[in-house]
């Protein structure tokens, strides 16, 4: 990592920790709230702990943000060490992180905010490719350009098994116009535009599904920036994810296949059974 740029980002990100360790990569948590605690993203609590509390409880837990004084506290010690912090959020349109990391680098200065206009291993997508370039010693001014261009060409998308989570959740409202056939479908979300809307609708059961997924987002596509690949999952039986991956890297041959765990907060709002995948087009 440059001496002089560290790449940070919100726990939404749901970089795998090798990766998190490799590029020195630090993580600021959001929280989930079950009844009345408060638990840490990525600390406290994993994907199966908030499933049993669903089960439990028949509620849904809440997700809230990083605060203005949570960021002050994680950016302060880079500051202090001369550094200049690219910091990625969440899209601003999904949660207030963006607009609290803002504030407090307002403060504290030698902070830049980037609302990656995105979710999950989208958000890791711009954040590796900002590490790489403050790895080669490029400046902060220069890696903001670069990942302001790449922006635009992330392509997240996943397919969920349940609409319970989402709708309930009401971060996409397109859901809710699915109305009466909310039960049989497992729709394709996509990211776009800083929102999340409903793609294809597939039918059928979930493993048959998620392989027509696959085919429909990598088949016969040119357009695809073949540096990475993230294959993002949440409570996947294992069997299904492994046929899953390999069929994955036989229609495409990207250079690096990422295998992720989606995160607490992305699993509260997603629910289990959940598959995505997060790449760059060209």
């Amino acid at each position: 990592m440059s001496h002089s740029v560290i790449i940070t980002a919100d726990s939404t990100c749901d970089l795998p920790a090798p990766l998190r360790q490799k590029y020195d990569l630090s993580i600021s948590p959001l929280y989930i709230n079950m009844g009345e605690k408060a638990y840490r993203d990525g600390i406290d609590l994993v994907q199966d702990d908030i499933y049993r509390y669903v089960k439990q409880t028949d509620d849904l837990p809440k997700t809230s943000a990083v605060t203005v004084s949570d960021y002050l506290e994680f950016f302060a010690p880079f500051v202090k060490e001369g550094k200049t912090v690219i910091h990625f959020t969440i899209c601003r349109t999904m949660s207030c992180c963006y607009q609290n990391a803002v504030i407090a680098a307002k403060e504290l200065g030698n902070v830049c905010v980037v609302d990656s206009g995105n979710l999950s291993c989208g958000i890791s997508l711009l954040a590796l490719r900002a590490a790489e370039l403050a790895e080669k010693g490029m400046e902060a001014g220069e890696i903001l350009k670069t990942i302001e261009q790449l922006i635009p060409k992330v392509e997240t998308s996943f397919v969920v098994d349940t609409l319970r989570y989402l709708h309930k959740g009401g971060r996409c409202s397109a859901v809710a116009a699915l109305g009466a056939n909310l039960l049989a479908l497992k729709p394709c979300i996509e990211v776009q535009d800083e929102a999340m809307t409903v793609g294809k609708k597939y039918r059928g059961n979930l493993e048959k599904c998620l392989s027509s997924y696959v085919a429909d987002r990598l088949k016969g596509r040119t357009d695809l920036d073949l540096s990475r690949i993230f294959i993002v999952h949440s409570s996947m039986p294992e069997g299904v994810f492994e046929s899953l991956v390999q069929l994955v890297k036989g229609l495409s041959p990207f250079k690096d296949y990422i295998e992720a765990d989606a995160g607490s907060t992305i699993c509260s709002h997603c629910g289990p059974g959940t598959f995505g995948l997060m790449f760059l087009r060209k």
